[in-house]
């Protein structure tokens, strides 16, 4: 089975990438950001050990993580970042595990996960492969803009958190451009796969 890592920054297309390799390919794909989330939900791994951890006060009055707290409260404070990042992040990964294994035994033969914090997870123990996602970053705040109605400050906050394109490309062996028509990013990719 290939295993394909995609990362980029924020506003670089992953999503869109993704859905193509689906579509185009039948790539089972996995994002790490929804696989977390739904980890977080109740009676799931990570809920009880992030209330243990940061305590009831995280809570929604429906007993779910109030996701705007948790935001505000590891925001302000990058040692609570840390903190959940150490409840999430192994879980997060013990799962794409259990699912690649799961994935092998049915005979997929393309298995895309895509992360904008792969490279810094050490998602490339586990890919075959690692891709980059690289768009002019006026495009990705363009996109931000109108997809995710992101300010300027929230854009360059999310931006200065992440990687630079140097960072990035020497942490992988795919670079894909995103930055144009998307007719010639698909071409990119059928020449990589």
């Amino acid at each position: 089975m290939r295993i394909i890592g995609i990362t980029g920054g924020v506003g670089a297309g992953k999503s869109k990438i993704l859905h193509f390799l689906a579509e185009e390919y039948q790539a089972v794909t996995r994002q790490l950001d929804e696989v977390a989330y739904d980890l977080q939900r109740p009676g799931f791994s990570c809920f009880q050990k992030i209330v243990e951890a940061f305590g009831e006060t995280v809570l929604t009055t429906q007993g779910e993580l109030d996701r705007q707290k948790i935001g505000q409260v590891i925001f302000e404070n990058p040692k609570q970042r840390e903190k959940i990042e150490q409840i999430v992040h192994p879980a997060v990964r013990e799962w794409i595990l259990q699912d690649i294994a799961e994935q092998e035994k049915l005979g997929t033969s393309l298995y895309v996960i895509e992360a904008a914090l792969l490279i810094e997870a050490n998602y490339s123990e586990i890919c075959s492969e690692m891709w980059y996602i690289n768009t002019d970053e006026q495009i990705r705040r363009e996109r931000l803009k109108k997809t995710r109605r992101y300010s300027d400050d929230k854009i360059t906050q999310i931006m200065s958190a992440q990687l630079s394109k140097e960072q990035y490309q020497q942490a992988v062996s795919v670079v894909i451009d995103n930055s144009g028509d998307f007719a010639m990013t698909k071409e990119n990719i059928k020449c990589v796969l």
